[in-house]
């Protein structure tokens, strides 16, 4: 049987580090993408697979990995899009240039991967975008961050029509609030019925492998978060005014 590759941004800590775990003990060969190649380089050791030190917010750094890669592997059976950063402030103090940031790794992070890892691509191949549940829910104290997911979930959908022509699956994953390094959850959160719901990559790692098994196009971890969504689809006015007044956050 052909060993399955599988591209997993993000992969040096957090969701995607997990996920790469997950996927190797699958049995796929992992090839790491993120930007820090001490943590890469351990990770690659331990599970066997490869690394490519990469900014996914750099377009052109994307290309030329992806370049790279694809010498080594023509097929992708996998690319797991996962890199992501925080940025704990809204649009009207937090600095310009963060917000560009986020915007580059969250939403456009995606983008360029998918271009790049694309001629790799094939009927039976998958894409998972790790989209958020602020995705479809806008939290005024994280607006940046919301605003690059809503944008990253747009462009999934986007991606699902016109890669499933191909017979490419393509998923969004949206996990609620998860414990990370770059995303300590219960330190922040002042609402203690959120504080109980933070989950771990680990969660997160394996609901990916369910939605690989069953074909889910879109999905949220846990799934209960999909009534905020739906909350926001159907009455905006009244989220925008719940979520101004809880103050989930701590200052």
């Amino acid at each position: 049987m052909p060993v399955r590759v599988a591209v997993v941004t993000g992969a040096s800590s957090g969701i995607g580090e997990a996920t790469a775990r997950a996927l190797a003990h699958d049995g796929f060969r992992c090839v790491l993408v993120a930007r820090r190649r001490e943590r890469l380089e351990a990770l690659a050791a331990k599970l066997g697979g490869e690394f490519d030190v990469c900014d996914v917010g750099d377009r052109e750094a994307v290309d030329r990995v992806a370049e790279a890669v694809l010498e080594r592997h023509p097929r992708i059976d996998l690319l797991v899009c996962s890199a992501g950063i925080p940025a704990r402030a809204d649009f009207l103090t937090l600095e310009p240039e963060r917000i560009e940031a986020v915007l580059h790794t969250n939403y456009l992070g995606s983008v360029w991967c998918a271009r790049a890892f694309l001629p790799g691509l094939a009927a039976g191949s998958h894409v998972v975008n790790v989209v958020s549940v602020a995705g479809s829910v806008a939290f005024a104290p994280a607006g940046p961050y919301a605003a690059s997911k809503h944008a990253q979930l747009a462009f999934s959908r986007s991606l699902a029509a016109l890669l499933g022509k191909r017979g490419i699956s393509v998923h969004t994953v949206s996990p609620g609030f998860v414990e990370t390094e770059g995303f300590p959850q219960r330190s922040v959160l002042s609402s203690a019925f959120f504080r109980r719901a933070v989950i771990g990559p680990d969660d997160v790692a394996r609901h990916i492998l369910r939605v690989l098994a069953t074909d889910r196009r879109e999905s949220f971890v846990p799934r209960w978060y999909r009534v905020f969504a739906i909350a926001q689809a159907l009455s905006p006015g009244l989220v925008a005014r719940l979520v101004a007044r809880s103050g989930y956050r701590r200052p």
